[in-house]
């Protein structure tokens, strides 16, 4: 019997997002997801090197990876859709765990525990330090958006940067003062910093 998991997976790269908003360059799932990988990765090394955390930064990189897998079935739901009100954001949490079983079902049997718990993510402190990672990569993606003229994102780099501000992971607060500056400046201004 063949199973289909992985080539679901592939298509993570046709899933795109943003999908409300003109964009002067497309983002899909599969590169948002590298993104969040990268950004939970390091998130994870903070914590653990700079405020005494015990989490395995690898097991977070991984559950990055697959965060957003579901939309493989369900599509990106726009977030001012998605978080409206309770009934739609409970509605789409029931529709992910579906798509996430469902995707769990193309894997042989004795393959499932171990991806259940990348898709579901059932450590807190694992799924804290992805979705902060989510929303940092949505914020990232804001700052391109604008550096690139495109100021249909003013509003929701505004509003992201307000919700980073508000989460208590001493990690990110660690992270966005030490790294977030360097992604608003250019090739070249990157660049001469490192020659100083």
């Amino acid at each position: 019997m063949a199973y289909h998991f992985f080539p679901m997976i592939a298509r993570m790269r046709y899933i795109n997002r943003w999908g409300l908003m003109r964009n002067t360059d497309p983002e899909n799932i599969q590169e948002h997801s590298h993104m969040v990988a990268v950004l939970a990765h390091a998130l994870a090394v903070i914590h653990n090197e700079k405020f005494g955390g015990q989490v395995d930064p690898g097991t977070v990189a991984v559950a990055a990876l697959y965060h957003d897998a579901s939309e493989i079935l369900t599509g990106d739901m726009p977030t001012p859709i998605k978080y409206d009100n309770p009934d739609i954001q409970s509605a789409y949490k029931a529709v992910e765990a579906v798509a996430e079983q469902k995707l769990l079902s193309m894997l042989p049997p004795d393959l499932r525990p171990a991806y259940d718990q990348v898709l579901t993510i059932p450590d807190p402190e694992v799924r804290a330090l992805v979705k902060a990672a989510d929303k940092l990569s949505a914020y990232l993606k804001c700052v391109e958006e604008l550096k690139a003229g495109n100021n249909e994102f003013k509003k929701a780099k505004e509003q992201t940067l307000a919700a980073l501000e508000e989460n208590p992971l001493p990690a990110l607060q660690y992270f966005m003062e030490e790294f977030l500056p360097g992604f608003e400046l250019t090739l070249d201004e990157l660049q001469d910093s490192v020659n100083r």
